[in-house]
């Protein structure tokens, strides 16, 4: 981790890297961020097609915001896989540092988030739901700056 703040021009300039919905989700995959435990991070093509969003590229750089949108964390991306969902492998869901040892128990709390009424709504869609084949986002990261 750099030992440079970013300004705040430097981090305002920065596109805002949101995790999960504001809440008790995004505290704790914040949380992970900060302290190194979270590495990886996984979405959907759809979402980012919905949102009119282009995929992260290696190299680029975001500010992370915590549930009340104030800034903590500046990442910066190392690596980007878009596979099917059942392609997603067990380095990937370890690096996530959500706690879930099995692709199995992962896939159960992803499609959890990903068929939740929050996610159904942010989609437009009521009836959406993830199968073997939905394209996935794998994002790999590394943490930058602590700007707590």
């Amino acid at each position: 981790m750099s030992t440079s703040v970013p300004t705040p021009a430097e981090i305002a300039a920065l596109p805002k890297s949101e995790f999960a919905f504001p809440g008790p989700l995004r505290d704790q995959l914040v949380a992970a961020i900060l302290t190194g435990a979270k590495t990886s991070t996984t979405g959907l093509v759809v979402d980012y097609e919905h949102e009119g969003e282009a995929l992260p590229k290696v190299g680029e750089r975001a500010v992370v915001v915590d549930s009340d949108e104030r800034p903590v964390a500046v990442i910066e991306t190392t690596e980007v896989r878009v596979v099917p969902l059942s392609a997603v492998d067990l380095e990937h869901v370890i690096d996530e540092g959500e706690g879930d040892r099995s692709i199995a128990a992962w896939r159960a709390n992803h499609e959890s988030f990903w068929h939740s009424e929050e996610m159904r709504e942010a989609l437009d869609d009521p009836e959406f739901t993830v199968d073997d084949a939905t394209l996935t986002v794998l994002q790999r990261f590394r943490l930058v700056s602590d700007l707590r």
